[in-house]
């Protein structure tokens, strides 16, 4: 595919030389994909150096700690990824639904950031992106753009914003403090629903030459560092459950879809435990569920089209969650009210509860799918359902505020809480869900030609190509050659840094 950042050899040879110009100055070393996959292969003196930094400072050895294996400290490494293992006070199905954390990751504290650093860094070692002149272009709706603006910093390049005005105001506040200028924070009319306004301004934006387009629903780096780092991590996580009880089976990987990188982990763990893959979508906004359309409050999954890097024809089931339950769930889990009921009512453990601020709202939506999928599949106790905690709690303050006005304009009490856990909890049903047949799976991969072919240009042969499964086993040949590349770029700033 043109045009997509996969060249595998130096594009621009004048562009390379002062990347590493300007690497060497600010003694930036960049970490391979297969490092970032097991960190273990990080040099030591390189994780000595990582050890001391402080993991929210724009410093160029927090790369390095762009992987499952941050501590819950965010400063020292673990061998197992973070995660938790909600129980059946709080789930009310027998099946292990395990959520893997994405708020230990460094600077944005959301695994976006992996994701962000996986677009930069191709294009950085293969010359397609000069960290003096050009400007990184972060559409988002939220963490992604702030994963890119974060990278784009510790490169040493420009990085700007591209997201819709009613996101969450902790977002913005975020990016507020890491952004060069003001301008770089660009404002789409909308909010979580209206991806198409982003693409419009991106468009725009685009037509500057030193404005560069990282656009994470067509980045296929975004499906493959899921693939080759998410992936192995959650197998990780369920090997360690698996070694103190055998009988234990992964079932199904459930993730919203959004720009449909996450969900790339899930081709891994069907290909080593045959688990099922779960998309997961708004009922408000149900696009692959049911053609539709609408608008939501799930922060972070996006909707109204397919992204190009989801790899539909490997996906089992879709599951429809509503952002009534999930704003309503995170009044429960992050009110004093609410997490004293689940500990005294509920009889689950305190300290989970506690954990549950590494839960924001696109993290309940998963949960709760993850439950659905238990229930329409008839999971039990020897079953392991997985997902990820894309970020914590802390980003939607001002979204609980409004939600706890809107839901409970009376005052949120323990009868309320009772009522948003029976509701929601252990009412989740089967409804909103679908098992995709082959003929369902070309319905909604046919969905996809509307944005990518009519509207974004991408020629219908190549849009056609990733229909087979030849396609994306492809792309895993580019891993290896981009760390090829990536060592020599780290060389070649080591060598011009001696002399």
């Amino acid at each position: 595919m043109h045009g997509l950042g996969l060249e595998q050899q130096v594009v621009d040879p004048g562009a390379y030389v002062r990347t590493v110009e300007r690497f060497r100055e600010m003694r930036v070393v960049l970490p391979t994909f297969a490092e970032l996959a097991d960190p273990d292969r990080i040099p030591p003196h390189l994780a000595a150096a990582v050890a001391a930094v402080e993991p929210d400072a724009p410093a160029p050895l927090n790369l390095f700690r762009c992987h499952w294996h941050d501590g819950p400290d965010r400063r020292t490494r673990v061998p197992v990824p973070e995660h938790v293992v909600l129980p059946r006070s709080l789930t009310g199905v027998d099946a292990r639904i395990v959520v893997a954390l994405g708020d230990r990751f460094p600077m944005i504290a959301s695994h976006k950031v992996l994701a962000a650093y996986a677009c930069l860094a191709p294009r950085i070692v293969t010359g397609q992106f000069d960290p003096t002149r050009d400007r990184a272009i972060w559409p988002s709706t939220g963490n992604y753009c702030r994963g890119g603006v974060a990278i784009s910093r510790i490169m040493g390049c420009r990085g700007v914003a591209v997201l819709p005005e009613g996101m969450s105001r902790a977002r913005f506040e975020w990016l507020e403090r890491w952004v060069a200028e003001p301008e770089d924070i660009v404002r789409t009319p909308g909010t979580e629903s209206n991806v198409k306004e982003i693409y419009d301004r991106c468009a725009v934006l685009a037509r500057d030459p030193e404005n560069v387009i990282f656009n994470q629903f067509s980045e296929f780096p975004n499906h493959l560092i899921h693939r080759v780092v998410t992936g192995p991590a959650l197998e990780r996580v369920f090997r360690s459950m698996r070694s103190l009880e055998p009988n234990l089976r992964l079932a199904a990987f459930v993730s919203a879809t959004g720009s449909a990188g996450t969900i790339g982990a899930g081709s891994h763990l069907k290909e080593v435990f045959d688990a099922r893959i779960v998309a997961v979508e708004a009922l408000e906004c149900p696009t692959m569920l049911r053609n539709g359309h609408g608008e939501h409050n799930i922060q972070g999954i996006g909707d109204k089209h397919i992204p190009l890097i989801h790899d539909v024809m490997r996906t089992d089931l879709v599951v429809a969650v509503s952002d009534r339950a999930t704003d309503r769930l995170d009044v429960l889990f992050g009110s004093p009210v609410g997490r004293e009921y689940l500990v005294r009512r509920r009889h689950v453990p305190a300290a989970l509860v506690s954990g549950l601020r590494s839960f924001g709202l696109s993290s309940i939506c998963n949960v709760l799918a993850a439950i659905k999928t238990a229930k329409h599949l008839g999971l039990g106790p020897d079953d392991v359902v997985v997902t990820v905690a894309t970020d914590g709690a802390a980003m939607y303050d001002t979204e609980r505020v409004h939600a706890e006005a809107r839901y409970f304009p009376d005052g949120f009490d323990a009868v309320a809480a009772g009522e948003v856990f029976g509701e929601h909890l252990l009412g989740a049903g089967t409804d909103d869900m679908l098992e995709l047949t082959v003929a369902e799976r070309q319905r909604v991969f046919d969905l996809g030609y509307y944005t990518w072919v009519e509207q974004q240009g991408v020629p219908l042969a190549d849009f056609d190509a990733r229909r087979r499964p030849e396609f994306w086993d492809g792309l895993l040949d580019l891993v290896p050659a981009w760390d090829a590349m990536i060592d020599e770029l780290n060389a070649r700033v080591a060598l011009r840094r001696e002399t």
